[in-house]
């Protein structure tokens, strides 16, 4: 993630709180969708942009989890999203982001 969405991310904290933000990440790369999910959640790995060494614990899902899609109206899923069904694989992404909200809850 880059230093200026983690710059975003962290005022919208700074202003808001956690109680009532949720990141949603439409990566279709496994790794970078982890990498992502694991920067606002835990804090940058790279220790180099804004949130180095902050851990927001924001929940954090996958566009394709099923969670989001059925909250999102059909034609505007399959218009901004519906692609990404094609090519990523939907189950890994399921698992390594289900995996990181057990992280979150358990620690």
């Amino acid at each position: 993630m880059d230093t200026e969405k983690q710059a975003i991310i962290k005022q919208l904290v700074d202003d808001m709180g956690t109680e009532d933000l949720t990141v949603v990440i439409g990566a279709a790369d496994p790794e970078v969708a982890q990498v992502t999910a694991e920067t606002v959640t835990f804090g940058d790995p790279s220790f180099a942009g804004p949130l180095a060494g902050v851990s927001l614990r924001l929940p954090v899902y996958h566009i394709l989890e099923p969670e989001v899609k059925k909250v999102i109206p059909q034609d505007v899923y399959e218009e901004q999203a519906g692609f990404l069904e094609l090519v990523a694989n939907t189950e890994e992404i399921g698992r390594i982001f289900r995996e990181i909200r057990d992280k979150i809850r358990k620690t």
